[in-house]
């Protein structure tokens, strides 16, 4: 491992376009239903790095100070406006946005004897809501600064060749009803920015029969690339702690999803407080106005099962949805997925980790969630128990108690 690299190394962040699809999406809805709402996100490594991530604070105090000098070029804006979903008071919103660095604080504490990072964004939510992706892509792309990166890109490469050759292995299996389609979703927990578009551009030219788009807004303009994305937890967390009964947050949320987007971006995340409790709320209203579902945690097998015994109940034909499968894939993780479900549904598959960072190092798993809105603390429920995210105890306690749920 080398030592760290010196304040005379490229930014991290060089265009607020470098983020995830589904912050812009979000961010638009937040600003025209919630302007007013109040956040904090906190930083979380749930893993055991190689080295404490305090040792990154200067670096990344100066990498936060570069990103709070950036602001949306005119080309950026021009390719945003041109997403049919976003509208023109928001795109005007951006062009005189820049995040404030009175809004994110950085600083260390001691946890069981060790130094841990901390890292807080409190504001209001349309100011500190887009910090989550750029924060992670900082932290990773500096902690790995310091090994060997000849021998990583070395690694990355042969890796990104072997799930090219599986993917062209597989081209001659049998059809199925609906093909299979791949995405990248690595910016937040990437090796690096350089590398993450060596593997996109990559994969767009060695199998653009599956490879058929990326999270990463400024790889999908830049590579002439589909931009993937609708919502994640945060927007439905968020909901939480708008004035609405919390056991109809769910059911609010997604109506204004509907009325914001108007049948774009119809993929509904499931696992805020759990597939169970989202199905019940899942009613043939939305069923019919959403274009599918995406998997983040639990069993991909039983979500799946589920989901499709939900559309038949409803009497909805599951070829017209689509299921998208998100959590923690690798290439042959998502064909099995697709030999399952392919012959009923539509399919969609992100890989993140393994696509953008593997390596022959042990990735970070780091998180920077939504924990509190307007001062109350908001939940995920996750169907893997290891993702459930709350503060406040007595709220999560609470928020099983509303929605039935018993805990694990």
């Amino acid at each position: 491992m080398s030592d760290a690299v010196g304040s005379s190394a490229a930014p991290v962040i060089g265009s607020l376009l470098e983020t995830d699809l589904y912050k812009f999406t979000m961010w638009q809805a937040m600003l025209h239903r919630h302007p007013q709402a109040q956040a904090e996100y906190r930083f979380a490594c749930r893993s055991q790095p190689d080295y404490p991530l305090a040792e990154l604070l200067p670096d990344i105090a100066r990498e936060l100070d570069a990103l709070c000098a950036l602001s949306f070029k005119p080309d950026e804006l021009r390719y945003l406006s041109g997403l049919r979903f976003m509208k023109s008071d928001f795109i005007d919103f951006l062009r005189i946005f820049r995040f404030q660095r009175d809004f994110i604080e950085l600083g260390v504490s001691e946890v069981d004897g060790r130094q841990d990072l901390t890292l807080v964004a409190r504001g209001p939510q349309v100011h500190v809501m887009g910090f989550e992706i750029y924060v992670l892509a900082i932290v990773n792309e500096l902690y790995f600064r310091r090994f060997d990166q000849a021998r990583a890109l070395r690694l990355g490469r042969e890796r990104l060749a072997s799930k090219i050759a599986d993917l062209r292995a597989f081209e001659h299996e049998p059809r199925r009803a609906h093909p299979f389609e791949v995405f990248d979703f690595g910016v937040r927990r990437r090796f690096s920015g350089a590398w993450q578009r060596e593997m996109v551009a990559t994969l767009k030219a060695e199998v653009p029969q599956f490879f058929k788009g990326t999270s990463n807004v400024l790889l999908a303009r830049d590579l002439d690339l589909v931009p993937i994305g609708t919502m994640a937890h945060e927007y439905l967390q968020s909901y939480q702690a708008t004035g609405v009964r919390l056991r109809d947050h769910q059911k609010a949320a997604l109506e204004d999803w509907v009325q914001e987007y108007r049948g774009d971006l119809g993929v509904a995340l499931t696992d805020v407080v759990g597939m169970d409790a989202f199905l019940a709320d899942f009613d043939l209203y939305f069923a019919k106005l959403f274009d599918g579902l995406r998997h983040d945690s639990g069993d991909p097998y039983v979500w799946g099962e589920k989901a499709l015994a939900h559309y038949a109940k409803l009497r909805i034909d599951a070829h017209t949805k689509r299921l998208v499968f998100s959590d923690g894939l690798d290439v042959p993780a998502a064909l099995a997925l697709y030999r399952h479900f392919a012959d009923r549904t539509q399919l969609g598959f992100g890989i993140g980790t393994n696509f953008s960072n593997d390596m022959g190092l042990t990735p970070l798993n780091i998180v920077m969630k939504l924990t509190h809105c307007n001062g109350q603390a908001v939940a995920k429920l996750s169907d893997s128990p290891g993702k459930t995210m709350c503060e406040d105890q007595t709220f999560l306690a609470y928020l099983r108690q509303v929605f039935g749920i018993a805990a694990v």
